[in-house]
């Protein structure tokens, strides 16, 4: 993939917030490619950055106190940092949509769910209001909703979660964008629902020749649904590759804590059952960030060097690139 043109490149973006309590560098240097055809996934733990990351894509983040302070977001050739509002009123939701964490908190409770589904239609694809209906409960039967014509006259409260997820997703693919932002999709939802909603994500991609990003802390999510993934850590991104040579090899001790953390269980191997372990520590303050290795406190592998700098993305591969001192200087 790495022989095409990116679809969309983020290079050295840094999104801080500014508060009376101090600066949360929530989002520091982050730089990725993604390429025609792929899923991307962004792993790490709750409040790592992958979710500010997204949002600033889209200029989301609320500013102030937000604010990008550095950095480039180039789609089909444009700097999107550089647009005002009213320009990426014209890139959101048509040509770069975004599914977010809670669809019970993100759907408007007193507006019907056609409502929701038209205004996009009409805003962007220059539909009345006819047709717009009409296109929405297309994109309503596409997402595998039984009855959409009914459905399309209910408000969000009268749905499953199940269902919900799946209106968004249908809100988001209305206007047959070209990226598909997707964080944590499944994450209020069944293991059953989940596996529909990730199998219908897939399908979509298929169809609708969709990229996608794909925002979660499940490793079995990002091991099953992406091509390349980038494990995020405290704002910064530590390890990033294709997500089998990842899952198995992976090079940062804070990926390897992670795999190590995933259960799993095999009839033939009971007797060699292990505990699970546990990450040591918690994440750093965002607004006091140590000066070192941000995983240093945590780290079962730190070295004198770790105390003294904080490492660089090193390359070790043409397509594997980790953030840690035992990768080399």
């Amino acid at each position: 993939m790495s022989n095409d043109h990116a679809i969309l490149r983020v290079s050295h973006l840094s999104t801080y917030f500014f508060t009376f309590q101090g600066i949360a560098k929530a989002v520091e240097d982050v730089s990725f490619e993604v390429y025609p055809g792929e899923i991307l996934g962004l792993v790490g733990e709750s409040g790592c950055g992958k979710s500010v990351s997204a949002l600033t894509i889209l200029q989301l983040i609320p500013m102030p106190p937000g604010k990008i302070v550095n950095g480039s977001v180039y789609f089909e050739g444009t700097d999107l940092v550089s647009l005002t509002n009213d320009q990426m009123k014209k890139i959101r939701g048509n040509k770069i949509s975004m599914i977010f964490q809670e669809p019970s908190t993100s759907l408007n409770p007193v507006l019907t769910v056609g409502t929701q589904i038209i205004e996009p239609l009409m805003l962007h694809q220059n539909l009345s209001k006819r047709e717009a209906i009409e296109m929405g409960i297309e994109m309503l039967k596409l997402v595998g909703i039984a009855g959409p014509a009914k459905v399309i006259h209910q408000y969000p409260h009268q749905l499953s979660g199940g269902m919900k997820q799946r209106v968004m997703i249908a809100m988001a693919i209305s206007c047959n964008p070209k990226v598909l932002i997707a964080d944590e999709p499944t994450t209020a939802l069944d293991v059953t629902i989940q596996a529909q909603i990730l199998d219908l994500m897939r399908a979509l991609k298929e169809e609708k020749d969709l990229v996608i990003i794909l925002i979660s802390h499940d490793l079995g999510v990002i091991g099953q649904m992406t091509h390349r993934c980038l494990v995020m850590y405290a704002g910064k991104i530590v390890e990033e590759g294709p997500t089998d040579d990842i899952f198995g090899d992976p090079c940062h001790p804070y990926t390897q804590g992670l795999l190590d953390s995933i259960p799993w269980w095999h009839e033939e191997e009971e007797q060699d059952r292990k505990p699970l372990r546990e990450i040591p520590g918690t994440v750093p303050d965002v607004f006091d960030l140590p000066s070192n290795c941000r995983f240093l406190p945590r780290c079962p592998k730190a070295m004198d060097i770790c105390r003294e700098s904080e490492p660089m993305l090193k390359r070790i591969s043409d397509t594997r690139a980790v953030r840690c001192w035992r990768m080399g200087r």
